[in-house]
């Protein structure tokens, strides 16, 4: 029995996921660092065990009515923690947020300048006093009623919504409509309730045009479709929407960033005549502090904000002086962090993972809390090493409070500054999920079978790969006049038939003028567009004639559900069920390659709908799930399962990782070239059937770049991708790496915005913008071979590169 004062937080008997029964033993009061290649556990170790343990027991403490208020996750394999104090986690989350949170509202800051102007503010004679929340553009009392607290007035027109009036309807006359059945469905009830849907729309009646563009009515009405003749036609109750209101609909409320996009593109914004884009009711925009409106600080760049505020307070009422110096107090943690570029109205959707953690670390860090465990995902995701000090620093105050700072991190800098190092693996998913080493960091250097090793201790002589000569570019695509966000009339070249790196602190415009302006002007070529988003944003772009396929790789989820899969995605499980369909045992009962879906009807067990689990609803408690009880988790029926390959039922093949699959599918083709690309790209320790909700960012990408990797290669393909290596290892970077070289290596074009000076060393060609972030940022700094980029003067990647390149 260990004593209630012992210093350590002892876990014992962990198995979560891929951990083998671990045994370890993490001081109090320590900065301690979780390493390992993805995939290893370690996410499992400090996620999926201390912290899950630390919110049960949490929990436990709460009324059991309230608790089903609130998101929990399930009790942990692990047969005991001791030592363990209350937990806050800071995980990059990947949901998206709402278009009205931001800057301000993660942070809090909001609420503070809103109190300062509401407390403190000059209001105009004879004005009456607001209340805080009528400086809010998301609430009643300050939204402006003009434009709701959005401002901008989104409209749409005729011209916009019909590009060609010879078109009829039928023909696809209104393009704003969405495609596929949806489309077909508007245009089958616009035919029954009696509109000519074969006449060329400018035909047709004005009065009948106005209507069906921009009605607000939605009349339903019984549709009789007209299929194919061997389909069954049945009758349903079609709902009319205009074109308007569609494409206002879609653009207010999609998460889809493709639907958004395509919905903006019928439709002019301007800035609300009322309000003038403010967003507030006119009482609101006439209360000033320190001769500025509300809207126009939050407009400013943090960094900015703090100079118009610093000095206001002094001299003043002693309420500005307090709330002045509150605020100041906290947009310094916020700025410490590298994000001084951001301002308070800068909407949550349009923030990285990474700029999403650090907001919320620096409000932690205001939060005055001690004797807690952090647990924090990856806290360097998306910063320039120069940053990193920063964060550093902040990880230390932390600790200095009083609180104990688990964080699961790649960056070798912030692994190197840790009191405690956890290394966990040695390889990935059945072959990890040990501790191989808990101590401090130097004592590592003693564990020959750790992955972490020669990138800790690269002074090892381990590291032999010979410098590798920079390519020649094929041609080159030149943008000139970029203007988007803070990159204001920059020319860009990039290089094709070469590896290029674009580089720049947080806040540079390295993702804006890739993954908005480059691929903008390549997505419109290829769609056929005119003027579409991406030329909207540059004033010229040539050579664009040379690429025949854009690809952006993203970390984005391959599914939001369990039923998404790394085997349905890759389009492996149709190779798979086809095999089973072709057995005796299936032939033998008729059996297609339908009846070994788990997501239709037919070999799915009924009971569960092929999800494998059920919902048992508690009452008070939260919703638990528990292997369905008649095919304790196989998804399929009995009947189903009768047929194998191999002597294995198709949920044991499902059940199967990359690398055992390889070996039971050698000399199929269509499945061994899908889970060779996986092999490849290093996702050997995956489960065929491990659902997309359990994969992390990086190894989404990898899947995607392995489907990419499996196809044909047809003329010149530009691959972009936006910080590859976030949430890999270095050893599974260069995995990675080796990768996109050969995609190099067979003819194709690649650009990545990147931080891993590692990776920016080894490519052909870098771009550096800079020098600093938001206003003070968005030019190109340095451009030419790593080696020109690290000499370049005035450059912050430059001396990083310079190291990385000496390495």
């Amino acid at each position: 029995m260990h004593s209630p004062h012992d210093p350590y937080v002892r876990v014992r008997g962990a198995r979560e996921h891929n951990l083998k029964d671990v045994r370890v033993d993490i001081p109090r009061d320590t900065l301690t660092v979780f390493t390992g290649v993805s995939g290893s556990g370690k996410s499992s170790l400090a996620f999926g065990t201390i912290y899950a343990e630390a919110q049960r027991r949490y929990f436990e403490s709460v009324a059991p009515y309230a608790r089903r208020l609130i998101h929990q996750v399930g009790a942990p394999a692990v047969g005991e923690i001791t030592g363990l104090p209350p937990a806050v986690s800071l995980e990059q989350r990947r949901s998206a947020p709402g278009a009205r949170s931001s800057v301000g509202t993660v942070t809090t800051l909001s609420n503070s300048l809103r109190m300062l102007f509401s407390r403190a503010g000059d209001y105009p004679p004879g004005a009456e006093r607001l209340d805080s929340d009528s400086f809010s553009p998301n609430t009643a009392a300050g939204a402006c009623p003009e434009c709701h607290g959005l401002g901008r007035i989104h409209r749409t027109d005729e011209v916009l919504l019909v590009p060609d009036p010879s078109l009829s309807i039928r023909d696809g006359a209104i393009a704003a409509w969405p495609g596929a059945w949806q489309g077909k469905n508007l245009r089958d009830v616009l035919d029954a309730l009696g509109y000519d849907v074969d006449r060329p729309w400018r035909e047709l009646d004005p009065k009948d045009r106005e209507w069906i563009l921009f009605t607000d009515e939605q009349p339903v009405v019984t549709v009789h479709p007209v299929r194919d003749a061997d389909r069954i036609q049945r009758p349903y109750q079609g709902t009319y929407m205009s074109a308007r209101r569609y494409v206002l609909h879609t653009f207010a409320d999609t998460r889809s960033r493709t639907l958004r996009a395509k919905a903006e593109r019928f439709l002019t914004s301007a800035p609300c005549p009322v309000c003038g884009g403010s967003r507030l009711r006119p009482e609101a925009m006439a209360v000033t502090f320190a001769g500025r409106t509300i809207a126009e600080l939050a407009g400013l760049p943090l960094s900015a904000l703090a100079e118009a505020l610093s000095g206001t307070g002094a001299g003043g009422e002693e309420t500005a002086r307090v709330l002045t110096d509150d605020l100041l107090a906290r947009i310094g943690t916020v700025t410490e962090l590298g994000l001084g570029y951001l301002s308070l109205d800068r909407t949550a959707p349009t923030l990285s993972s990474g700029e999403l953690q650090r907001l919320r670390l620096a409000t932690q860090l205001r939060s005055g809390l001690f004797g807690v465990v952090y647990v924090l995902d990856e806290p360097s995701a998306g910063l320039h090493p120069a940053d990193t000090e920063a964060l550093l620093g902040v990880l230390g105050r932390l600790k200095e409070a009083g609180n104990s700072v688990f964080v699961v991190e790649h960056q070798m800098d912030v692994v190197r500054r840790a009191d405690w190092l956890v290394d966990v693996g040695p390889l990935a998913g059945e072959h990890g999920g040990r501790v191989l080493h808990s101590g401090p960091p130097e004592g590592l250097a003693q564990v020959p079978e750790s992955a972490t090793r020669r990138f800790l201790f690269p002074g090892d002589g381990q590291d032999t790969r010979p410098a590798r000569e920079a390519r020649t570019p094929s041609g080159w695509i030149r943008l000139t006049g970029v203007e988007r966000h803070n990159v204001r009339g920059v020319d860009a070249a990039f290089p094709l038939g070469v590896f290029t790196a674009v580089t720049g602190v947080s806040g540079s415009g390295k993702s804006t003028l890739v993954g908005q302006v480059l691929a903008g002007v390549l997505a419109d070529r290829q769609a056929g567009e005119v003027a579409g988003a991406g030329e909207l944003y540059c004033a010229a772009a040539t050579g664009l004639e040379a690429v025949d396929r854009l690809v952006q790789v993203d970390q984005k989820p391959i599914g939001r559900t369990p039923r998404s899969n790394l085997a349905t995605y890759t389009g492996l499980f149709d190779a798979v069920r086809k095999l089973f369909a072709r057995t005796d045992a299936a032939r033998e009962r008729g059996y297609t390659a339908g009846r070994f879906s788990f997501n239709v009807p037919g070999g799915r067990c009924e009971t569960c709908q092929g999800e494998g689990f059920v919902s048992v609803e508690l009452l008070f408690l939260p919703s638990t799930y528990t292997p369905c009880p008649d095919c304790h988790g196989a998804r399929y029926n009995p009947e189903t399962l009768d047929v194998t390959l191999d002597g294995l039922t198709i949920a044991q093949v499902l059940d199967l990782t990359v690398e055992s699959a390889a070996d039971l599918f050698a000399g199929t083709p269509a499945a061994e070239r899908a889970l060779a690309t996986l092999l490849d790209v290093g996702l050997g320790y995956l489960r065929l059937g491990q659902p997309a909700t359990e994969l992390s960012g990086g190894e989404a990408q990898r899947i995607k770049l392995a489907a990419e990797l499996q196809r044909a290669r047809r003329g010149h393909t530009l691959y972009l991708l936006d910080e590859p290596t976030t949430g890999l290892h270095p050893a599974d970077v260069e995995v990675l790496m080796r990768q996109l070289h050969s995609l190099v290596d067979g003819g194709s074009t690649v650009v990545v915005v990147e931080h891993d000076m590692a990776v920016v060393a080894g490519a052909d060609h870098v771009i550096d913008l800079g020098p600093e972030g938001g206003d003070r940022g968005g030019r190109i700094v340095a451009t030419g071979t790593p080696a020109e980029v690290a000499r370049g003067a005035g450059s912050r990647t430059a001396p990083y590169l310079a190291k990385a390149l000496r390495r």
